[in-house]
């Protein structure tokens, strides 16, 4: 992991960039077929899809979803992955003073929007066998890291090891997530963070059907 300042000027252009950028840290991984890239969508699949195109590695998405607290809903108390992984955050839910039933409730609209994900990204392929394996897991950048966190949770729940490989993510963050992964690649971690956006020139939102178009490509190449 690289520390660096933020100066004003964006250290990537897009997430394609920052795919290729992360893909020349993770060159150890390369035409293994024991490895698979699993991109976070939505933002983590366009630069995940680099990334596997970069390696020649297989690549598909594990569907993690943010649990925003209420009224604040870019503070994460927690997240849920795929295969039913919930993982909170204790120190966020007291501070908040969120109930049980706030939880249960935002934790269950979640994962409606994560099962809608998961069919309309999928069209019916199942999900990758993971045991056994290695799981390259990204994103476009972290500011928590919850969401990472149950990905980490998700993939160690099918026997396989975890890398957590992102453009960008505050250096608190990347060393909470040392303790949980097997590996964290990060070639940039400010001390001073602000936002995952501000390190990129173009940083739109992804789109479902981009997800979906690439997961595609992927998949028929």
């Amino acid at each position: 992991m690289a520390s660096a300042g933020h100066a004003g000027a964006p250290t990537f252009r897009d997430r394609r960039d920052a795919g290729r950028l992360l893909a020349s840290q993770l060159s150890s991984y390369a035409d293994r077929t024991d490895v698979v890239v699993l991109g976070l969508p939505r933002g983590g699949v366009p630069v995940a899809y680099e990334v596997a195109r970069s390696l020649a590695l297989p690549l598909d998405a594990l569907l993690v979803r943010k649990l925003g607290v209420p009224r604040h809903e870019e503070l994460a108390f927690g997240a849920i992955a795929t295969g039913g992984v919930r993982v909170l955050n204790p120190d966020v839910v007291a501070e908040t003073a969120l109930s049980s039933q706030e939880i249960e409730r935002i934790a269950a609209r979640q994962t409606l929007e994560l099962d809608r994900r998961e069919q309309l990204y999928r069209q019916g392929k199942p999900q990758p066998e993971l045991r056994g394996r290695t799981a390259i897991l990204v994103d476009d950048g972290l500011a928590t890291g919850a969401t990472m966190r149950a990905a980490v949770e998700a993939v160690h729940g099918q026997d396989a090891r975890a890398v957590v490989a992102v453009p960008v993510a505050p250096a608190q963050t990347c060393a909470q997530l040392a303790a949980a992964a097997d590996a964290v690649v990060c070639p940039l971690a400010p001390e001073h963070f602000v936002a995952v956006g501000l390190w990129y020139g173009e940083f739109s939102p992804t789109g479902d059907e981009e997800v979906r178009q690439l997961l595609a490509r992927a998949w028929a190449r």
